[in-house]
């Protein structure tokens, strides 16, 4: 019995928090009248925590179901926004079409950040050829918390002159409206829309390294050609789709990592769930033991050699910024280049 009042009492309990923070991040009332319903479902679920101490059991557990009834009610309706005012670094999705061996990206951001949340720049519309798509990278961004980064995918074309390589980074980000501040909480309340950002390196390496002042880290990935086009193309599409249809991020199960799994899940059969796919600081690690990575070295020594922040710092206006944050970083030696 004792036992049983346990899992009642917590069950109780986290209805309760949860039912709270969910109308505390997505209640479309004014703020005062979005605090006073969460107080009031606080205080209800309060209530029914009382009685359950008090040793009721079917009147509290029946209250909170159809208070969660009612909830998540509510909570199925809620539908992901298409056109709002959104933030300018997300106003864009990267859609894109591929005629033949040419990607079109209609809407490609080249932004030249002064601080965190002033930039120039504008977007663009750019053409690739995909017989010249001959790298992936990933560029891993952290800011001191344990296992937690961002992660950017970049895609190298070869340039008709030796040393004049384009690149397009990729980037699953919060879809946030001007007025907003991202929350990881409220990344699992239905607060943000998710977007797949196309960007130059310039804006989207530089942003992180030398305006934000993250440590960025870079790793050349070793995919076969056909697996890199089609990672690419699966990029694009999924970025087409969110335009057509709206999803909202998720901190966990829609994030920068969990749908660059997905879609490689798609490319390369059998790569297996893991607690690291989760934890996006984490994600090199896994990579690594699955043979994506350069090999012959230690996850360490590629962590070590592919840290670029200082490069990318000492290489701000720098045009050939993409080059020179390359230097040194195994896959990218001259004579380790991969074809």
């Amino acid at each position: 019995m004792a036992l049983l009042d346990g899992i009642l009492r917590l069950a109780l309990l986290l209805a309760t928090l949860w039912g709270a923070l969910a109308l505390g991040h997505r209640l479309a009332f004014p703020r005062p009248g979005r605090w006073l319903v969460v107080g009031l479902w606080l205080l209800a679920g309060g209530v029914w925590l009382w009685l359950a101490g008090q040793g009721a059991r079917l009147g509290p557990l029946a209250a909170m179901v159809v208070q969660m009834t009612a909830l998540l009610a509510w909570w199925r309706r809620l539908t992901p926004a298409k056109d709002l005012a959104w933030a300018e670094d997300v106003a864009h999705l990267a859609t894109g079409d591929v005629e033949g061996h040419r990607l079109t990206l209609h809407r490609m951001r080249h932004f030249d950040w002064q601080t965190p949340n002033d930039a120039r720049g504008g977007w663009e519309r750019r053409v690739f050829d995909l017989r010249r798509l001959d790298s992936v990278d990933l560029f891993v961004s952290s800011w001191g918390r344990p296992g937690i980064a961002h992660v950017l995918v970049s895609f190298g074309f070869s340039g008709e002159v030796p040393g004049e390589d384009d690149f397009v980074a990729f980037s699953v980000e919060v879809r946030r409206e001007r007025h907003e501040r991202f929350s990881e909480i409220g990344g699992f309340f239905k607060q943000y829309e998710l977007a797949i950002i196309a960007a130059d390196e310039r804006d989207a390496v530089r942003l992180r390294s030398n305006v934000r002042g993250e440590r960025v880290t870079l790793y050349h990935v070793t995919l076969p050609p056909d697996a890199r086009r089609d990672l690419l193309l699966a990029l694009v599409a999924a970025a087409n789709d969110l335009e057509r249809e709206p999803r909202f991020y998720h901190t966990i199960t829609a994030n920068c990592t969990t749908l660059v799994f997905a879609m490689m899940r798609r490319i390369i059969e059998g790569l297996p769930l893991d607690h690291r796919l989760l934890l996006s600081g984490l994600l090199p690690g896994y990579i690594h033991d699955h043979g994506g990575l350069v090999s012959g070295y230690s996850l360490h020594e590629l962590r070590r050699r592919g840290n670029i922040t200082e490069r990318a710092r000492q290489a701000h206006e720098a045009q050939d910024f993409s080059r020179r944050i390359r230097e040194g970083v195994p896959g990218w030696e001259p004579a380790e280049r991969r074809p």
